[in-house]
């Protein structure tokens, strides 16, 4: 069932789609001419129609065929995990670098007021 959204095809939206443009020009030609106003009934024949043979002439099976899942395989698994291990000990060391700044920081002593 490719093309599945929210476990319905595309044939429900296309469904969708035709009722709402039938709607919108239904109301668009509501305010016209009378004349016109007659259009809105070949329109909604048609959406019918259209509607009708989507339903009962369906392109694929309702049950789809079962389909072989792929197998994911990771080509760079190796190479993932060396690099990994790389940015680690750079971390580390990057970190054991800084220890000394914010441990020995020098602290200074504010000079004493002589009266």
């Amino acid at each position: 069932m490719a093309g599945a959204v929210l476990g319905v095809g595309t044939g429900v939206f296309l469904i969708a789609l035709i009722w709402i443009v039938t709607l919108v020009l239904g109301l668009l030609l509501s305010r016209a001419s009378a004349p016109t106003k007659l259009l809105i009934i070949p329109i909604v024949l048609l959406a019918l129609t259209i509607t009708l043979i989507l339903v009962f002439f369906p392109r694929a099976p309702e049950v789809p065929s079962p389909v072989k899942e792929t197998q994911i395989v990771d080509t760079f698994f190796i190479g993932r995990y060396v690099l990994l291990s790389i940015v680690s000990v750079v971390f580390l060391a990057a970190l054991f670098a800084l220890l000394p700044f914010h441990l020995l920081e020098p602290v200074y002593a504010k000079p004493v007021r002589a009266h």
